[in-house]
């Protein structure tokens, strides 16, 4: 009896969650923060303090929400606040959005996926999760590497038997990395841009 109350309160949270980050994304989108630099930073440097916060909860929110490629709030995390404090509210920011997209999946289900995501990348994916172990593996690799649609496996990921501590363990081991390689890369990039 339990159980299903849980799994209830959870399924309301998500969505109301989910709601909320489709609403800060709208606003973002209208409001040109979500796409301009000169915007996103301007809000952030008048938020004070709370700018890292706010940052933070972009960063979580454009995972859920995947309106702009991950690769720029990572550019944007560094140009903002430099390459050390960039890197950690990057981070924090996407396990935290991995987090809430895992959920909301696992809520949601599968249907959800077709209102995100192209059928192309749905049913490219899709084959990783006939075999639970071959797709825990895959899906290791492609969080650690900044390869895959990492969005999208997120999601993808909520709507298998792949079980909270499993995922989490993946989100946190694994982020680091391809968090690191696209700030690095991309700061490289545009500053050769700049210059």
């Amino acid at each position: 009896m339990t159980q299903p109350i849980e799994r209830t309160v959870l399924r309301v949270v998500s969505l109301a969650g989910l709601a909320i980050c489709i609403l800060v994304a709208l606003w973002g989108w209208q409001t040109g923060i979500l796409t301009s630099q000169e915007r996103l930073a301007a809000l952030v440097a008048g938020a004070g303090a709370a700018g890292a916060l706010l940052f933070t909860a972009f960063q979580a929110v454009q995972v859920v929400v995947p309106v702009l490629p991950g690769g720029l709030g990572c550019l944007a995390g560094v140009l903002l606040f430099g390459p050390m404090w960039g890197f950690v509210y990057n981070y924090v920011g996407i396990c935290i959005g991995s987090l809430l997209a895992f959920a909301v999946a696992r809520n949601c289900g599968k249907p959800l996926l077709p209102l995100l995501f192209s059928q192309r990348t749905i049913e490219k994916y899709s084959r990783w999760t006939r075999e639970k172990a071959r797709f825990s593996r895959l899906f290791a690799l492609a969080i650690f590497l900044p390869v895959a649609p990492d969005d999208f496996l997120c999601y993808l990921a909520g709507t298998t038997e792949m079980s909270w501590r499993r995922y989490t363990t993946i989100i946190l081991l694994g982020k680091p990395f391809a968090i690191a390689l696209y700030s690095l890369g991309l700061t490289v990039i545009w500053q050769a841009l700049v210059k």
